[in-house]
């Protein structure tokens, strides 16, 4: 990256007056101040490759540049239980391009976020009505792992005393965040800086898109927030409408696509035939699901990412192709962010 360019290109976008341009001069203030506050050796990002952080990258880059700083920049990632691999890659490639030193920072717990919300019986939090969870994981939101993970960071870099964050205001937990905050009692002291609090899930996209930044690919593939394996998918908002093709046609790019309800009923016209099976072989529509469900999303505690059911799939049906998504910046509503967590229930022992 050559961040002379980024801070030309951010810095002209701030003074263009359009409501873009307003948040991200905004964003650029709040950056600058807090160097100013802290020093720039001081001042540290929380990076883990989401498209939040990516921004915020992009502009902290662009704002060192603009005070002709040549240092490696300081960053922190607290990877989440299984993260995705592509996510991972992107991270690696982001520090190279960005000539970002991140330290990466891995809590004895591992657990940095609620992979599940439990459900509540008897008043006890379960993953399902046979395994209690050891603890209550919906409520802690990881944050115990995360409090193990900055005491870490202050203890090998004692010197950083803020940390930039791309938390947004309707992230959870960032309603009633303002652009500077400490951290909590108990925890190591650090300023919290949030430059893009005020931003909105368009507003992100807008920036990435206007100022082709490099992004994880994961959301050109229908995902809209990432997170562990465990529980992130792809946004069901974004999912394409097949419904006006027939049974695997082809697609223009290749292979072939079904949706959900012409791959049922072509799964119930060959397990149901006349005269019917045997009442063994009998399958119904819930187990049909159930079986594809079980067949496109391997159980997380054995998988390190998602997989898709295979041509040689015991299945006696036609292979199953990928549903297909559209990318995360062509979701409408941005309260639908988060539509593709927490849809799985498993707890990393």
């Amino acid at each position: 990256m050559n961040c002379r360019k980024i801070a030309l290109e951010v810095y002209e976008l701030a003074n263009s007056g359009d409501a873009l341009g307003l948040l991200v001069k905004e964003a650029l203030d709040v950056i600058d101040e807090g160097l100013n506050t802290h020093g720039q050796d001081s001042v540290s990002i929380s990076f883990n490759g989401g498209k939040d952080c990516t921004v915020l990258l992009h502009l902290f880059a662009g704002a060192l540049a603009r005070k002709n700083s040549t240092r490696p920049i300081p960053g922190i990632y607290i990877p989440v239980p299984s993260p995705f691999p592509a996510l991972e890659e992107f991270i690696e490639e982001s520090a190279k391009a960005y000539d970002l030193d991140l330290f990466h920072c891995r809590p004895p717990s591992e657990e940095v976020e609620s992979v599940i919300t439990p459900a509540q019986k008897n008043g006890t939090n379960y993953v399902d009505s046979r395994k209690p969870a050891s603890h209550a994981v919906g409520k802690a939101k990881g944050a115990e792992g995360m409090r193990q993970a900055l005491d870490i960071y202050k203890t090998r870099f004692p010197h950083i005393s803020a940390i930039l964050i791309g938390t947004r205001r309707t992230d959870p937990h960032g309603a009633t965040l303002s652009h500077r905050n400490m951290t909590d009692n108990g925890w190591p002291s650090f300023e919290r800086i949030n430059p893009i609090i005020n931003w909105s899930y368009s507003d992100v996209w807008s920036f990435l898109r206007k100022l082709s930044v490099p992004y994880c690919k994961l959301y050109d593939q229908g995902y809209t927030s990432l997170g562990s394996t465990f529980n992130t998918f792809p946004n069901p908002a974004l999912l394409i409408d097949e419904t006006s093709r027939s049974y695997l046609e082809p697609l223009p790019s290749g292979g072939s696509i079904i949706s959900p309800g012409t791959a049922l009923t072509s799964v119930m016209s060959t397990t149901h035939s006349v005269p019917p099976p045997p009442e063994s072989e009998l399958v119904s529509p819930t187990g049909i699901l159930s079986k594809y469900i079980t067949s496109t999303h391997v159980h997380p505690l054995g998988s390190n990412g998602h997989t898709t059911v295979s041509s040689t799939d015991e299945w006696s049906v036609p292979s199953l192709p990928l549903l297909r998504y559209k990318p995360a910046y062509e979701l409408l509503d941005g309260n639908l962010e988060r539509s593709g967590r927490g849809l799985t229930a498993g707890l990393r022992t």
